[in-house]
């Protein structure tokens, strides 16, 4: 198998951390979008829409989308269940991380999208669209912040694919529009230091 990567994206990363958390060993392929290289004849053969991560499997098959290649990941190597075993435990599971894409990681996006440099040339950048969106992923901190209260992990029980999801928001809202978990919201902040801490989470 093989990874098409866009180091510095989330969604990429979110497949990143699975496979590591899976001990998978994938070869990583980067992808370099600011060259146009996702563009070619030869990689929008694999996926049309030009976009990473892409999991070009053995046969050639090919699977966009990142929790497509994640699930994809699950069910071809369980073990550690990170989607859930029960059907309550992958219900709550996909609540969370679907609230998690909603609540942080999309919102985070269109920040980015709509602020930086990079994209100044590529979409109409609207800056009321970044402002709306840093206030309210700053309200949903808080919401979060109350939800982990007496739990270690998003979706309760273990680290699943819903805290992958709300980790790799949190480093792009760090890293690229300058967004960080205030210490004064202590549940999400030591949900932070211990998603951070794994081995993984530098994937």
């Amino acid at each position: 198998m093989k990874l098409y990567d866009l180091p510095a994206s989330p969604n990429t990363r979110r497949v990143r951390i699975f496979i590591a958390e899976k001990n998978l060993e994938i070869e990583m392929i980067p992808i370099d979008m600011m060259s146009g290289e996702n563009k070619t004849e030869e990689y929008l053969a694999k996926n049309p829409l030009g976009r990473m991560p892409l999991l070009e499997l053995d046969g050639g098959t090919c699977i966009a989308e990142s929790i497509a290649i994640c699930r994809y990941l699950e069910n071809e190597f369980p073990d550690p269940p990170l989607f859930g075993t029960t059907s309550l435990e992958k219900a709550m599971i996909e609540m969370w991380q679907r609230r998690m894409e909603f609540q942080f990681l999309n919102p985070l996006i269109d920040i980015f999208r709509n602020t930086h440099e990079m994209w100044k040339d590529r979409i109409v950048q609207i800056p009321q669209v970044a402002e709306i969106a840093s206030e309210g992923v700053k309200e949903q901190m808080v919401w979060l912040n109350q939800e982990l209260e007496g739990k270690e992990y998003i979706a309760g029980g273990g680290y699943s694919v819903a805290d992958i999801t709300a980790q790799c928001a949190f480093v792009m809202g760090k890293a690229a529009v300058g967004i960080r978990i205030p210490e004064d919201l202590s549940n999400l902040d030591a949900w932070w230091s211990r998603v951070t801490s794994r081995p993984t989470a530098r994937a």
